[in-house]
């Protein structure tokens, strides 16, 4: 993998944490009822939508894909791909950090979940609509980065030869 796109998976993995500090402060005001952040800011009247779950998934989805991201960039010295593979690999990757990520946070803002179109069990709206369609991307660039990282790590294995 170059570089840069070892670079920008780093940077990208960083936003995806930044993203799930965010949430994770929604998600504490949310359990609070109210912005509360003593001694600088006190009893500030505000509800944020949503439920505790959806919050707490938005939260771990940035977490889990940030590192994600910043450890597929780390292993590629380990990976055997060829430089059109290591492209796949670098724009899946960043498809479905982002792609699992952001769709998680709108589902807790929103308060639907994006499993099924036309909302499913969990109720019909635009919203969900809209991030449902947005998860497509995200569930076809997992299995791509998956698949290029089983098959690169396992060509980089078949490649070593200890004494």
């Amino acid at each position: 993998m170059i570089a840069r796109h070892k670079s920008l998976l780093i940077l990208n993995g960083i936003g995806l944490l930044v993203s799930a500090a965010v949430s994770g402060w929604l998600h504490f005001f949310q359990l609070l009822g109210e912005i509360d952040l003593w001694p600088i800011i006190n009893h500030v009247e505000g509800q944020v939508p949503g439920e505790p779950r959806a919050w707490i998934m938005a939260h771990l989805e940035g977490i889990t894909n940030g590192l994600l991201l910043m450890a597929i960039a780390l292993i590629s010295g380990w990976l055997s791909l060829t430089a059109r593979q290591f492209k796949w690999l670098f724009y899946s990757s960043l498809t479905f950090g982002w792609l699992f990520t952001l769709p998680a946070i709108a589902n807790a803002w929103f308060g639907t979940r994006g499993l099924a179109f036309g909302g499913g069990p969990f109720g019909d709206s635009l919203a969900n609509n809209v991030i449902y369609l947005f998860g497509w991307p995200a569930m076809v660039g997992v299995h791509i980065a998956f698949a290029l990282l089983v098959w690169g790590a396992w060509n980089h294995h078949r490649k070593i030869q200890d004494p």
